[in-house]
């Protein structure tokens, strides 16, 4: 291949790459709007709303194919090596994470349902700012690797111990309002249910999080961004 071929070729491979990207971020969009419209029709008790958002899933299912579809062709067509194979194989398990995001808003969604024909919890206690926390750590999670930024990445991997304080909050204030309020117990129990929805919602964002700190540093973290588990040790050979 000549010099001006080579080019080119990189210069394709370039676009292609940035249109993953932003096939990614359409995704990781639409995962994060589907959560909010589940919670605004939990907040809401809307059934209508809470079906639209379920009906919405297959969007995110179709983006997830596409996504594995390009990925899969520019493995096999480009063999890329180093940042970009791991742009690459991290795209694929991103775009898992992200749909299995959007399978927690069918989830949450589902509970609005049947809050929506149950009496009302007259005390959901944390819950608004767990959601508010945890839908943020989503988009911070995609903002970082759109922006290959591990500082925020980092970020958001240390907000998921506030996520778990939350849920265990919302969960002792539940069983509180069911021993006070027993024909509170159905619409307590979907709150439950809304806040371990959340919560591994949150969990999924700091998986997220991990993965762009793979890519830009080429080293693997665990739980924590700060407790590095082990290095990239074949950097050196893809780097040839």
């Amino acid at each position: 291949m000549s010099p001006a071929d080579s080019a080119r070729a990189s210069r394709h491979f370039d676009q292609e790459l940035q249109e993953l990207r932003e096939l990614l971020l359409r995704m990781a969009s639409r995962a994060e709007e589907q959560v909010r419209n589940a919670l605004a029709a939990v907040k809401q008790r809307d059934a209508q709303a809470a079906q639209r958002s379920i009906d919405r899933d297959g969007e995110i299912d179709a983006l997830e194919l596409e996504i594995e579809e390009r990925t899969i062709n520019l493995l096999a067509r480009r063999q890329p090596m180093a940042g970009d194979l791991r742009t690459l194989v991290m795209t694929l398990k991103i775009s898992t994470d992200i749909e299995r995001v959007g399978d927690h808003a069918v989830n949450i969604a589902q509970c609005a349902k049947r809050l929506a024909e149950a009496l009302p919890v007259p005390d959901v206690g944390d819950l608004d700012r767990m959601a508010e926390v945890s839908t943020g750590m989503l988009r911070d999670a995609i903002a970082a690797f759109i922006d290959r930024d591990a500082e925020l990445a980092r970020d958001v991997c240390q907000r998921d111990d506030q996520v778990d304080r939350y849920n265990d909050s919302v969960f002792r204030g539940m069983l509180s309002e069911m021993t006070r309020y027993p024909g509170a117990i159905v619409a307590a129990l979907q709150m439950m249910l809304v806040a371990r929805n959340l919560e591994r919602i949150a969990d999924l964002a700091t998986n997220l999080g991990e993965d762009v700190i793979y890519i830009v540093e080429a080293r693997t973290v665990k739980h924590h961004a700060g407790e590095v588990v082990s290095d990239v040790e074949t950097e050196g050979e893809f780097d040839q």
